[in-house]
C-alpha cells in the first residue's frame, strides 16, 4: 500500500461518520503573478554594453525594411533611409521607448477573462504556429480546421492558458479565407483574449471588424481599448518584411497589441554566441517598437524574443538547452532595462511526447520564469521545434503549468496552518494525522489535484493496463472534446458575423500579402 492508498481509507470513514461533504477546491489561475526572483545571466555592465551595441547596430548597420510606408514613417521620424535600408538614431529609439506603455490592459470576451501585461505578471499560451498536428488516435498529419477547433476548445478548458494562440495552421482552409475561420472559431468557442493574424492590411481589417462585431462594439469603442493581439516576427538578421511591418502599423493605428518576436537561432540567422544573438534580437525589437510608436504614440507593444541554438550537426533548432535558458535570462535583463512587458518561449525539439520532450519544455519554461517573462508562448504542446503540436503533450504540459500556477499562489504559515491544537496536539507519539481535525477539515482542498498524473500503487496501475502518462492524456483530451461546446458569443452576433464572412468570401476574401 502506498501513502496515497492509505489516505483514501480515513477520508471515506470520515464522511461515513457524518462529517460535512468535502468542499470543492478553488483555484485562481487567470491572473498570475510571477513569484520567483529574477536571475541575471550577465553583469549589469555587460547588459548595458549589449544595449549600446544594439543601438550602434541600428545607427551604423541599419535595418532592411521592405515596406515603403514603413520606410516613410521612419524617415519622417528622423531616420536616414537609403533604398530599403533604414538607419535609426538612438534618440528615435529613446523617444519611442518613452511612449510605449509599461502596463497593457487586454480586454477579453468576458471581463473576468481580462488580463494585464506588465512586469511581474505571468501569462501562458499553448504552442503556436505549427503546420502539423499529432495524437495517438490519428497519428501525425497536416493541421486542419478540425485540429484548430479542437485546440481552441482544449486551450479554453484550462484556465492556466490566459491567451489564445495560433495553435495549428488549418491548411484545409484556403489562405484567402483562413482568417475568417480562425477568428470566428475563437469568438464562438472561447472568451479568452484572442490572437489575430497580421497577413496584410485587408486580412487585418477584416479581423478587426469581425472581432468588433462579435463583441458588439462600434469602431470607435474598439479602437479605444485592446481587444486582440498579433505576433510580429522579424526576419533575422536585420530584416522587417512587408506583412510584418504592415502588421505593426495597422495594429498600432487601431490601438491593438503587437508582440514583437525576433526568432533568432544561434549559429543560423544569429551569431553563435548567446550575447551576440540577444544583441541582434534586442536591436530588431527596438526597431519594431520604434515603428509602432511612429505610427501611433502610446500604441500597445510587447517586447519579445525567441532565441535558442541550432544543432550544429544537423542545423535543426534545439530547444530547452542551456543556451536557450541563458538566452531567456539575457532577454529578461534587456526587457527590465526598458521597463516593458515582454514575451519569451519554452518548447521542445523532440519528435514524440517522451522524456526528452518533457525535459526540454520544462527546462525552457524555467528559463522564462526565472527571467521574469510576462508572456510565455509555446508553454504546452510543441514538438519538433514547432513543426507539430501534440494533443497528448498539450495535456501533460498543462500538468506542469498548473503546478507552477499553484506556486504563484504561495503558501501560508498562520495559526490555522501550523495547527498546534488541531494537528500537533491532536496526535500522540507514533500516531498518524489521517483523521486529525486539521486533516479532516482540509483533505479535499489542501493539495493540487492532478490532471493526468497517477499516484496509484504499482498493483492498481498494472491492473488497469499500465497506461503511461501519454496514454492517460489521450483519455483526458477526448473527454474534454466529448463535452458539448459552450457558446461564447450571442447567436444574433454570430449570425451577423456569418453574414459578413459570406459576403466577404463571395467578394473574393482577402489573400495574404507579402
Amino acid at each position: 500500500m502506498t501513502a496515497a492508498d492509505i489516505t483514501r481509507g480515513p477520508r471515506r470513514r470520515g464522511r461515513a461518520q457524518g462529517s460535512a461533504p468535502p468542499r470543492t477546491r478553488a483555484t485562481e489561475y487567470r491572473r498570475l503573478r510571477n513569484p520567483f526572483p529574477v536571475m541575471n545571466a550577465v553583469s549589469d555592465d555587460e547588459a548595458a554594453a549589449m544595449h549600446a551595441a544594439a543601438l550602434r547596430l541600428l545607427e551604423e548597420l541599419g535595418m532592411k525594411v521592405l515596406l515603403p510606408e514603413a520606410r516613410q514613417l521612419f524617415q519622417q521620424g528622423g531616420a536616414r533611409v537609403e533604398g530599403d535600408m533604414v538607419f535609426i538614431g538612438r534618440e528615435m529609439v529613446e523617444a519611442a521607448l518613452a511612449t510605449a506603455p509599461r502596463s497593457i490592459h487586454c480586454h477579453a470576451g468576458a471581463p473576468e477573462r481580462d488580463i494585464t501585461l506588465e512586469p511581474g505578471a505571468l501569462t501562458f499560451q499553448p504552442g503556436a504556429g505549427a503546420p502539423h498536428a499529432t495524437d495517438l488516435r490519428r497519428g501525425r498529419r497536416p493541421g486542419g480546421a478540425s485540429d484548430y477547433r479542437d485546440y481552441t476548445r482544449i486551450a479554453h478548458h484550462y484556465d492556466v492558458f490566459q491567451m489564445m494562440s495560433p495553435s495549428v495552421e488549418p491548411q484545409d482552409v484556403p489562405p484567402h479565407l483562413r482568417h475568417y475561420f480562425t477568428t470566428r472559431t475563437q469568438v464562438a468557442l472561447t472568451d479568452k483574449f484572442p490572437f489575430l493574424f497580421a497577413r496584410g492590411t485587408p486580412q487585418t481589417l477584416d479581423n478587426f471588424e469581425m472581432l468588433a462585431m462579435a463583441r458588439g462594439l462600434s469602431d470607435e469603442v474598439f479602437r479605444s481599448a485592446i481587444h486582440g493581439y498579433t505576433i510580429i516576427n522579424t526576419n533575422s538578421p536585420r530584416t522587417l518584411d512587408v506583412p510584418m511591418a504592415q502588421g505593426l502599423i495597422d495594429f498600432a493605428r487601431h490601438g491593438q497589441l503587437s508582440i514583437v518576436t525576433p526568432f533568432t537561432l544561434m549559429g543560423a540567422m544569429a551569431p553563435i554566441t548567446v550575447a551576440g544573438a540577444i544583441t541582434l534580437s534586442h536591436a530588431e525589437c527596438l526597431a519594431a517598437i520604434t515603428l509602432t510608436q511612429l505610427a501611433r504614440p502610446g500604441a500597445p507593444v510587447c517586447y519579445g524574443t525567441f532565441t535558442s541554438n541550432v544543432d550544429m550537426r544537423s542545423g535543426a533548432p534545439a530547444l530547452g538547452t542551456p543556451a536557450h535558458f541563458h538566452a531567456s535570462l539575457m532577454a529578461g535583463q534587456m526587457a527590465r532595462m526598458l521597463g516593458l512587458p515582454w514575451r519569451s518561449a519554452a518548447g521542445s525539439a523532440a519528435n514524440s511526447n517522451d522524456a526528452q520532450a518533457a525535459n526540454e519544455n520544462q527546462f525552457g519554461l524555467w528559463g522564462c520564469l526565472l527571467a521574469g517573462a510576462t508572456v510565455i508562448l509555446h508553454s504546452a504542446g510543441w514538438l519538433e521545434g514547432g513543426l507539430t503540436v501534440s494533443y497528448e503533450k498539450l495535456i501533460t504540459d498543462v500538468e506542469v503549468l498548473n503546478m507552477i500556477a499553484e506556486l504563484c499562489a504561495g503558501t501560508s504559515a498562520g495559526p490555522e496552518e501550523i495547527g498546534f491544537d488541531t494537528a500537533l496536539a491532536a496526535v500522540a507519539p507514533m500516531g498518524h494525522f489521517f483523521d486529525a481535525p486539521q486533516t479532516m477539515a482540509r483533505y479535499a482542498t489542501e493539495f493540487y489535484e492532478p490532471v493526468v498524473h497517477d499516484y496509484a500503487n504499482f498493483g492498481s496501475w498494472t491492473e488497469r493496463g499500465a497506461p503511461d502518462a501519454t496514454t492517460r492524456a489521450t483519455a483526458v483530451w477526448e473527454a474534454i472534446l466529448a463535452t458539448p461546446a459552450q457558446a461564447m458569443t450571442p447567436p444574433d452576433r454570430l449570425a451577423r458575423l456569418d453574414a459578413f464572412i459570406a459576403r466577404r468570401s463571395a467578394e473574393g476574401g482577402a489573400p495574404p500579402e507579402s
